[in-house]
């Protein structure tokens, strides 16, 4: 019997994974999830899935939630300019519990890559190569709701804005990506992988204005802009200014080919062809 660990099973990402884990057969009394607040996750209790406090900044709560615990994936936190400190605390964890594989939610080309988000993520994959841990990087892609959670606005005005001129990005759903961490966390060789993860469906911002025009029938245009004026816009939209600067910092990235992944890791790790932009959109419009 084999126990597996998610951290953060309150966010999408986490939860998704604890429900692709079932979907493999894991049987839920062999799961645990964590999250800060258990109430926050009470339906995964409901399902049988073991589910325990833990909170990142907390190494008392961590060192009592990997407990028993065989393999685990530590999903990324979402305290930008916070994570390494966080990620250290979890990869102390799940050392001092002796865990036989330690996932990570890392981000493409993460050791290479010169966007702002990448930085956290490489800092985090060398404390793991440190930690003597065997580990398996799983190297997300941009996630296609970041697109299809706007679809509404863009529809609104008829835009899509960003500044990644013509670069491409391999952006696929959460739940591919949660199929393939499962898959990852359940096979006996991922101990050492690195897995750069994205969609088989690449995709300019051109491209995805043009895909949502055609699936939704009505007009829409990529307009591009430079990274300060689309940070000022996403400003003007409700966004603190600081994260509208990494968004916009992360279309640069996006225009240098970072989020840009040919490996075919992520249909191969779920058996499957990745979700394309159109489905996605598809499944937003309705």
């Amino acid at each position: 019997m084999t126990t597996y660990l998610v951290t953060g099973a309150s966010g999408q990402l986490g939860r998704l994974t604890v429900q692709a884990l079932l979907e493999q057969g894991v049987a839920a009394s062999d799961v645990v999830a964590t999250a800060r607040n258990t109430d926050a996750i009470a339906d995964l209790a409901a399902l049988g899935v073991v589910t325990r406090a833990a909170d990142y900044t907390d190494p008392t709560s961590l060192k009592e939630a990997f407990a028993g615990v065989d393999r685990a994936l530590l999903v990324s936190s979402s305290a930008v300019g916070e994570r390494v400190a966080q990620h250290a605390n979890v990869i102390d964890a799940a050392r001092d519990a002796g865990v036989e594989l330690l996932g990570y939610t890392s981000i493409t080309r993460a050791d290479t890559a010169q966007m702002i988000l990448a930085g956290e993520h490489r800092a985090t994959e060398d404390l793991l190569a440190a930690s003597g841990l065997p580990v398996v990087l799983l190297r997300n892609s941009w996630y296609l709701e970041n697109y299809t959670a706007q679809v509404a606005t863009a529809l609104e005005h008829g835009v899509v804005l960003g500044a990644a001129g013509a670069g491409r990005v391999s952006a696929a759903t959460r739940a591919d990506f949660a199929a393939a961490a499962a898959a990852a966390l359940v096979a006996d060789d991922q101990a050492g992988r690195v897995h750069e993860l994205g969609g088989d469906t690449a995709f300019t911002l051109e491209e995805y204005a043009a895909t949502l025009a055609a699936e939704s029938g009505r007009p829409v245009a990529y307009q591009d802009l430079p990274a300060p004026e689309l940070s000022a816009a996403l400003v003007g939209a409700g966004l603190p200014e600081p994260y509208a600067d990494v968004l916009a910092d992360s279309d640069l990235g996006l225009a240098r080919g970072e989020l840009l992944v040919d490996s075919g890791d992520l249909s191969r790790l779920i058996g499957r062809p990745t979700t394309t932009p159109a489905e996605a959109i598809r499944a937003a419009l309705a």
